[in-house]
């Protein structure tokens, strides 16, 4: 090819660029004429409404998570309390990070593409109810077509090009105008990226749950000994809250690496975030949000938290002291908001904080406990038809919400009405109903929906007794902490004088009350000497021959201040007709105060054989 034909080519080119560029510059100047004086306020007033639509557009997505349209609501369940919504300060904010009510995890955090988006739309929508009314009555005429909006969200603001003809006219005077563009102050930009910045610092180091642990580990009792020949006693409740108390007091004060606060307290740092921020940022968590908390361990009811104290039994009363040891396991699971604001705008998303078992969710994920959103999930299946009969003991038709548990899956059905339920659950072998009335004990059933279609459960009423101790025919002066075991393993607490309601419902029970009072008992420091066999060095060693090392033991003084001096146990069938009475009286025989280790030994082992008394009144 020559170069002459070259220049052809090129020259040809050009002239093809230069007539699209003159053809957009003609159409859009003769889209965007230039709009007579008079009619002016129109199209002024039309891009005011355009602003006010992108600043309110920019507002809601900002305070709703990145998101409008606000979603279809799912509900949370006593499985996983989360919905799929946060509700703050009457505001739906969708999570960003949740679990299901059945056990599955949720993640849904918006693109830039899609805030666009819900935003266009929600402008689109808004400005089509532009009110020209007062031109209309001053005699204005002015017609628009359908309009297309873009939304362009950058750093510091936000961008709204809306293309529609808008034709106006007054007498003899005329105007259109197509193209109708806007800029608004915005960072809602910068504030999405920094909110996804956070979230992935959260996603990937699981900070929050890191903060979690250490407010579980200081506000309720998880790995402990004191020294005592009594029991430790914490109300169950009492911890719950101490635990939400303590969340509530220490997000807060969570902050990221940044110049938006000044640390006075050097103990502060251990909040600080190792995340470089240059914006405001925050973390609430508040106590009224759903929470779960579960606490596992023995002596672990809905009333009480006890731990009983070892070196009492018999036989230990050579170790000269008497110690509680406890270790209990919990599963936390509850909503966080974060929060990236100035004076003018605001950021938030809520995500999930979740310990298992003592653990941050990651441990959670490699035991498939909860499954990740795109694995298997067992409730979108439900398949098999089921209906559930709900009576009391006299027959009569029960409400209750019913449940269905399969593979750490568990499915809402409903609610019975009329003591009937028909619905539909997964197929699974070896599940279990799991049924839930207010004043009846809650009853779980073996079933297997493969290959049944119909249960029938019956439940237990439970009655709020009052219990009332004397002991040697007199008032308790002390404390005093009174279990209800059942066969089939629940136990109810009571500690008198602290706390002296529970809920029991008919069916055997073993009865135990301990009975502890003040007394000063001294063990002074000792130390013994043990022995044991050890494998020898060199040759003799190899060939298994030992030798005897003694090393010694030093045991520390100690003060027992509380002590067991009453007591004893039951085994008895309680029925309905005596618990709807209300008020239990249980009466016991006191035990000698010891006066050292071994009577207090002596005391466990006579409590074996002392044998409790039971009365009924109207309460």
């Amino acid at each position: 090819m020559k170069k002459g034909q070259v220049s052809v080519f090129v020259i040809v080119a050009v002239l093809i660029v230069a007539g699209f560029v003159i053809y957009f510059a003609f159409r859009e100047s003769s889209a965007n004429k230039d709009i007579p004086a008079e009619l002016a306020p129109v199209y002024e007033y039309y891009l005011d409404c355009i602003e006010t639509e992108t600043k309110l557009a920019a507002q809601i997505a900002g305070s709703q998570g990145g998101v409008i349209e606000i979603g279809e609501y799912a509900p949370g369940s006593e499985y996983a309390p989360f919905s799929s919504h946060l509700n703050f300060l009457g505001t739906p904010v969708k999570y960003w990070y949740y679990i299901s009510a059945n056990g599955v995890i949720k993640e849904d955090v918006p693109t830039e593409s899609e805030i666009e988006g819900e935003m266009e739309e929600f402008i689109r929508e808004g400005i089509d109810n532009c009110d020209f009314e007062n031109f209309y009555r001053n005699g204005f005429e002015i017609e628009r077509g359908e309009s297309e909006v873009k939304v362009d969200i950058q750093e510091n603001k936000v961008r709204t090009e809306v293309s529609v003809l808008v034709e106006s006219s007054k007498g003899e005077t005329k105007g259109e105008k197509r193209n109708h563009i806007i800029e608004v102050d915005s960072k809602l930009g910068k504030f999405y990226e920094l909110a996804k910045k956070i979230y992935d610092k959260q996603k990937s180091g699981a900070f929050l749950e890191a903060f979690a642990l250490d407010v579980l580990n200081l506000n309720a009792p998880v790995d402990g000994v004191e020294l005592s020949c009594g029991p430790a006693v914490w109300s169950t409740q009492n911890v719950y809250n101490d635990i939400k108390l303590g969340l509530e007091e220490n997000f807060r004060t969570i902050k990221f690496e940044g110049e938006y606060y000044t640390i006075q307290d050097k103990d502060n740092e251990y909040f600080v975030v190792d995340e470089n921020v240059d914006e405001a940022v925050s973390v609430m968590y508040l106590k009224e949000w759903p929470t779960k908390i579960e606490i596992y361990g023995e002596g672990v009811d809905d009333d009480f938290i006890v731990a009983e104290a070892v070196g009492t039994q018999e036989g230990l009363g050579v170790m000269g002291f008497c110690y509680v040891p406890y270790h209990f396991v919990y599963d936390l699971s509850f909503p966080a908001m974060i929060q990236i604001y100035d004076e003018e705008e605001l950021f938030q998303f809520p995500l999930a904080v979740i310990i298992n078992k003592n653990v941050a969710r990651e441990a959670r994920f490699n035991e498939n406990v909860f499954l990740e959103e795109d694995e298997f999930d067992l409730c979108e299946y439900e398949i098999k038809p089921i209906t559930v009969n709900v009576y009391d003991l006299n027959l009569d038709e029960v409400e209750a919400e019913i449940s269905y548990e399969c593979f750490d899956q568990k499915c809402r059905i409903g609610k019975s009405e009329g003591g009937k339920l028909v619905g539909r659950v997964p197929a699974c072998v070896n599940g279990y109903l799991t049924v839930k009335a207010e004043n009846f004990s809650e009853k779980r059933k073996l079933y297997s929906s493969n290959r049944e279609s119909f249960a029938e459960i019956i439940l237990e009423s439970e009655h709020k007794m009052d219990v009332e101790l004397k002991i040697d025919g007199k008032d308790l002066e002390g404390t005093a902490i009174v279990t209800f075991s059942k066969e089939n393993g629940k136990v109810k607490s009571a500690a008198l004088p602290l706390q002296s309601k529970i809920d029991l419902s008919e069916g055997k029970y073993e009865v135990k009350v301990y009975v502890y009072g003040n007394t000063s008992i001294s063990i002074p420091a000792s130390s013994k000497v043990e022995c044991v066999e050890v494998p020898k060095q060199g040759l003799g060693g190899f060939f298994g021959g030992t030798k005897e090392e003694c090393f010694t033991i030093e045991l520390p003084g100690t003060e027992i201040e509380h002590t067991l001096i009453g007591g004893g146990t039951l085994e008895t069938f309680l029925f309905d007709s005596d618990l709807e009475k209300g008020k239990i009286i249980i009466t016991s025989q006191g035990l000698p105060r010891p006066a050292n280790i071994d009577d207090l030994a002596s005391n466990f082992e006579i409590f074996e054989t002392r044998r409790i008394g039971l009365e009924f009144e109207d309460g």
